[in-house]
């Protein structure tokens, strides 16, 4: 559906009754176009260690936080605990690392679960800028979707949140280019309320993401860290964040309908139900976690975050033992 910046930005406005409609309007396009089907991705957060230092992250370098790398066996248990559950898809998640040996380590476990599986349990990887060849290299293993968030489209606003020895607005930019070209199903997605951020910005990420032609995306709205050197500073009311992310989910929607969008777990951290209004309002994907039980607290991107989610509350519609791959990247292969 093509929509003007300004028909955007009334979408994005909306409250009560008109966003009600809203939902109602985006949930019917995605069942008209995929189906009603809800995918899981059993989420595995593997390593909060971090190079980066972005300042809005609770596991970035400089966070005070205890630090953790999951084993090949707890990774493997996760993994299979997925595949004996028919989840279709893991996620794995983590920490930014550019190590040689990292690299290696995420190329055997993506053949690992591939082995374990019998080739059944697709992957998606979220792990952060890497060169093209990594890219191409954990691809060749069994990988074949990519989340990387570019968290802002606005230049300035991304560049007052990353630290300018994090990298620039260009190297994620690339990075996104790079795993189309490494052909890879490909991700992104931006926080909702960060300090600066206007309705006008948000517009313009549903734009950037149209132009990029996603696959799938996954956004959520800003939650402070506290001692993150952006949690000090002023945000938008926490249901203003919960409703505009809905009301983003929904516009992506009708933007892209055949795209899938992830309810993310941060919407869970604004209210018990966010998760499930975010499936109201047009999306198609559930990450339940998978971290072990004692070490999920430590992957503590945000203050407040849910460590579970109900998946029988969704048993109806989920496509269980489905990787659920994006229609749209089908489309345009």
């Amino acid at each position: 559906m093509n929509l003007s910046r300004d028909e955007i930005i009334d979408l994005l406005n909306s409250e009560g009754e008109a966003a009600a409609r809203l939902f109602e309007r985006a949930a019917a396009v995605r069942d008209k176009t995929i189906g009603n089907g809800i995918y899981l991705r059993g989420l595995i957060e593997y390593s909060n260690l971090c190079v980066k230092n972005c300042l809005y992250c609770g596991i970035r370098r400089d966070a005070e936080c205890e630090r953790y790398t999951l084993t090949r066996g707890q990774v493997l248990a996760a993994a299979e605990h997925a595949w004996r559950e028919r989840f279709g898809s893991v996620v794995l998640q983590g920490g930014e690392n550019r190590l040689s040996a990292y690299i290696a380590d995420i190329e055997r476990l993506v053949k690992d679960i591939k082995t374990l599986s019998r080739g059944e349990l697709g992957i998606t990887l979220s792990l952060g800028e890497q060169s093209l060849d990594t890219y191409r290299r954990w691809f060749a293993a069994g990988a074949h979707r990519y989340l990387l968030r570019i968290e802002t489209s606005n230049r300035a606003l991304f560049e007052r949140i990353h630290p300018a020895e994090d990298g620039e607005f260009d190297t994620r930019l690339q990075a996104l280019h790079d795993l189309r070209a490494a052909g890879y199903q490909v991700g992104t997605g931006v926080m909702i309320g960060l300090p600066g951020q206007t309705v006008e910005d948000l517009a313009d990420d549903l734009l950037f993401m149209r132009a990029l032609d996603i696959d799938m995306c996954g956004m959520g709205p800003y939650i402070p860290s506290a001692g993150t050197p952006l949690a000090a500073q002023a945000v938008w009311p926490a249901e203003r964040r919960m409703n505009l992310t809905l009301n983003m989910i929904a516009v992506l929607r009708l933007l892209m309908p055949d795209i899938n969008i992830a309810a993310t777990t941060a919407l869970q951290a604004i209210v018990p139900d966010g998760r499930l209004r975010a499936v109201a309002a047009g999306a198609n994907v559930i990450m339940p976690n998978l971290t072990p039980d004692a070490l999920r607290k430590n992957y503590s991107l945000y203050d407040n975050k849910p460590l579970s989610f109900d998946t029988k509350i969704l048993e109806a519609n989920i496509r269980y033992g489905e990787w659920g791959d994006s229609k749209h990247f089908f489309k345009n292969d």
